[in-house]
């Protein structure tokens, strides 16, 4: 019965988001107010009835109704009951069916939190919001419900859930993953309706702006951990690999990123409108790109679902719909856009400008290299590979420009500035990051590479043009409570997401360069060094946990003969789908991790294990939480939390219809 409620649900949902799609496009397109107003209670009804239909799932996981496929393929009865609620989007089915979920919970938060919106605007987003939900909807009730039935024949034990996933990073990063794709939904949205009504002002960029951000931050949350859960759990010692499926979640940030500095220009200065909506588009569709990549099983990976063509077919098909008709949109619409304001070369709109075409340039750079592989063995052109080294490379290109105009933004006014007055300060803090950098890199290292110097300098000076404009504008104030109110909290956002960045860049340099490895065969009480580190290797004990068996090996760890920590690194047996597991050991710290992976048993009862020094790894990840953090913490901005009241009526002739939310 649960099942059957759960695809009822689902079908009453995709009848009321049908109806959201039509009644508000039609309303603004007849002038039809009472149509518009229809729009926000079809977004609630239909976001209830989908959180209805997967607390419907999570039930029948959490009972073990193995009658449900989607049960029976991806749980069992000794699996824990957090990773019962983790398996139902451990798999396609029910991974499709929390998009779907978000994409309501997006829907709803808009017809919820946007009442001072026009109406015809506010109508339009949820319009659009509405046809997406219909594709999303449609492609899971026909394709991938996660409700089909066994019967009458059914198993009396499930498959189990894929032991990769049973980790904690699993249980929050595939919702905060989705949150960020499926929020830029709502930026693709409030850009298709501007073009609509035609009104591509500042208001508009100021009401999409925090809706961008908070799906940007969810974005960065999501790539942030699933590069934690990369590292913990794939025993590897890694945290990317440019895994296609990887590449899909980095190109529509990417996008997001340049366009959150674009709407910060539209709304302020009220330039770069045609570029933003751009942008707008093209962050959503990567997204749609990203699915397509991950449910089409056109490639091989570890984080990537399998499926039959038919399902890649609906979202290729899907896709081209979106992409194709928002770009023609733009196409018809894009001549009637004209910016406003005025600006000379050295000036904080070109600086954002630049910014966009080097975060576009990397975009093009991982779209290339994810694609030509694909591409060219469809063509029959045989098998190629672009990998680690081509990203790398073109990326370390970037960095020098891109952090220059990082750091140098922050220091710019809009319009234009004077030359000096800002290459004094920048100057300074160059010379300054030089000195730090070299001092700290030649002291704690023999060896420096020109790339890992060049890295810790930007991110050095990242930090200290920061500081030195924060000391800037608390400059002439009579206290620092008085300094502190100055400042908004879009100030500080921006201030959080470029010391983030920093620290991710120093981070990445400093592993990369000076990461160490050994493997070795070791015999209970034999000791190995490494890094000034001695690993002693006390045995192997037997493991019983919950729906596994296994083997941990037990290592302490020594520095100049002082304890600092045992690591217990597992073999793991998960005995339901009979797989083999390994459990990494990590002794995390914020300047190093010690890392331990227990390998094969050899005849003698010696076991081998991979040992890892990680310095600075920790940093990427501290890094990516406050760029998310920053992205939060605009949307306490009054600015964005203030009630605006607007004048509205309607004019029937030409659908304009303004009146007090």
């Amino acid at each position: 019965m649960i099942p059957e409620l759960g695809f009822l649900s689902l079908t009453i949902a995709m009848a009321l988001c049908l109806l959201l799609c039509i009644y508000p496009l039609w309303g603004a397109h007849s002038g039809n107010l009472r149509l518009m107003r229809a729009a926000p209670a079809l977004a609630v009804g239909q976001f209830v009835f989908v959180l209805l239909s997967y607390l419907a799932l999570v039930y029948v996981s959490l009972h073990d109704d193995f009658t449900v496929a989607y049960v029976a393929n991806n749980s069992s009865s000794s699996l824990p009951w957090y990773y019962k609620v983790t398996a139902t989007w451990g798999n396609h089915e029910g991974a499709m069916l929390v998009w779907v979920l978000m994409q309501s919970i997006w829907t709803a938060l808009v017809a919820v939190l946007s009442k001072s919106l026009p109406w015809l605007l506010r109508a339009r987003v949820l319009g659009v919001l509405g046809f997406l939900g219909v594709g999303f909807m449609s492609y899971t009730l026909l394709l991938s419900s996660p409700f089909e039935l066994l019967l009458p024949y059914y198993p009396v034990e499930g498959r189990d859930l894929n032991p990769l996933l049973q980790d904690p990073g699993m249980i929050i990063h595939p919702p905060l993953l989705y949150m960020g794709y499926v929020g830029l939904s709502v930026s693709f949205a409030f850009a298709i309706a501007a073009l609509m009504t035609g009104k591509l002002d500042n208001t508009w960029a100021k009401w999409s702006r925090p809706w961008t951000m908070a799906a940007w931050g969810f974005l960065t949350l999501g790539i942030t951990i699933g590069s934690w859960w990369a590292y913990s759990e794939l025993g590897w010692g890694g945290w990317w690999f440019w895994d296609p499926v990887e590449n899909a979640s980095l190109m529509p940030w990417l996008v997001a990123t340049a366009l959150l500095h674009s709407l910060s220009a539209t709304e302020k200065r009220g330039v770069f409108k045609s570029w933003t909506v751009l942008l707008a588009i093209a962050a959503f569709s990567l997204s749609l790109l990203g699915t397509f990549i991950v449910r089409s099983g056109i490639i091989v990976s570890v984080h990537a679902f399998a499926t039959d063509p038919a399902r890649g077919v609906f979202i290729l098909g899907f896709l081209l719909t979106v992409v194709g008709g928002s770009l023609l949109l733009y196409v018809l619409k894009v001549s009637d856009v004209k910016s406003e304001g005025r600006y000379q070369f050295f000036s904080r709109e070109v600086a954002l400008w630049l910014n966009n075409i080097l975060l576009v340039v990397a975009t093009l750079i991982v779209l290339l290299g994810t694609l030509l592989p694909l591409v060219h063995k469809e063509l029959g052109l045989g098998s190629i590979s672009i990998g680690t080294p081509f990203f790398n490379q073109m990326f370390s290109i970037l960095l020098v420009p891109f952090v220059v105009l990082l750091a140098l933004g922050p220091m710019l006014r809009w319009k234009q500035n004077q030359l000096k007055f800002v290459f004094n300060k920048y100057a300074f803090a160059l010379v300054l990051s030089v000195i730090i950098g070299a001092a700290w890199l030649f002291s704690s290292y023999e060896t420096v590479a020109v790339m890992t110097f060049v890295a810790v300098v930007s991110a050095l000076w990242i930090v200290l043009t920061s500081l030195i404009d924060i000391a800037l504008k608390f400059k002439g104030t009579v206290n620092f409570a008085e300094g502190w109110k100055k400042l908004t909290l879009s100030y500080w956002a921006m201030i959080a997401g470029h010391v983030g960045f920093a620290f991710v860049i120093s981070g990445v340099a400093l592993t990369s360069a000076y990461s160490v490895e050994r493997s070795v065969k070791m015999e209970p009480g034999e000791s190995v060094y490494l890094n000034q580190y001695e690993y002693r290797f006390n045995g192997v004990y037997a493991l019983n946990g919950p729906n596994y068996t296994g083997h941990a090996g037990e290592v302490t760890v020594l520095k100049d003969q002082k304890f600092v920590e045992i690591l217990h690194a597992e073999k793991r047996l998960y005995t339901v789908g009979n797989q083999f597991m390994t459990e990494a050991a990590i002794d995390a710290g914020f300047t190093r991790d010690l890392y331990l992976a227990l390998g094969e048993q050899f005849s003698n009862g010696a076991w081998s294990l991979r040992i890892y020094h990680k310095p600075f790894v920790r940093w990427i990840w501290l890094g990516g939480i406050i760029i998310a953090l920053g992205g939060f913490l605009i949307l306490f901005d009054k600015r964005y939390r203030r009630k605006v009241t607007i004048a509205n009526t309607l004019n029937n002739k030409n659908g304009d219809t303004n009146h007090a939310a």
